[in-house]
């Protein structure tokens, strides 16, 4: 598949991110230990008791500890699930520049911003999400979501692939990558 020199620039940026997320995710540490028992939980979790360790990660990483964030972060949800983009982006824009090290804001507003088909912004985004918090297998399976609009398969995979790493029954990375594998089946990652 060929990339138009348009997304080329995109594709270097995304790249870039992408390499500074590549450790093993066992080298990173979480915040809380509630947070890394969590995270263990669910690489090993069958996809029942994964989909309850899911919720429990995103209650976890969706509070703010401050209601007026908590509130802003609600109303870009919502209008994110409405599909009303432009105060999706209003709204979370507001959270990040409030609560810049809450991490679930920038990764929201990443989803935003990759609805309305602003890869740059959504790539920034997703970089300052990982940084806060590197094991949101959400935010990594985003940046391969990007990879793969650009069309870049390759990355696409590999960003998959560690989101699995993480939420081995993640739905939608099973799916990305049984969707891929035939394409990069054979190449070298």
């Amino acid at each position: 598949m060929g990339v138009k020199h348009g997304n080329l620039k995109g594709i270097v940026t995304a790249t870039a991110i992408f390499a500074a997320f590549c450790l093993p995710v066992a080298a990173q540490t979480a915040d809380t230990g509630d947070e890394q028992a969590l995270l263990s939980a669910l690489a090993d979790a069958d996809p029942a008791d994964a989909r309850r360790l899911e919720r429990e990660l995103q209650a976890l990483w969706s509070r703010s500890d401050s209601a007026a964030m908590d509130l802003l972060f609600k109303r870009g949800r919502e209008a994110l699930k409405a599909g009303d983009v432009e105060a999706a982006i209003e709204h979370l824009t507001a959270l990040t520049d409030h609560a810049p090290d809450f991490a679930e804001g920038w990764h929201l507003r990443a989803s935003a911003y990759f609805e309305a088909g602003l890869y740059g912004p959504a790539l920034a985004d997703l970089e300052h999400a990982l940084t806060l918090n590197p094991n949101n297998y959400g935010a990594i399976f985003g940046l391969g979501a990007i990879f793969e609009s650009l069309g870049d398969t390759e990355n696409a995979y590999r960003a998959y692939k560690l989101a699995q790493s993480i939420h081995p029954n993640h739905e939608g990375v099973t799916e990305a990558l049984d969707r891929l594998k035939p394409e990069v089946e054979g190449k070298a990652l």
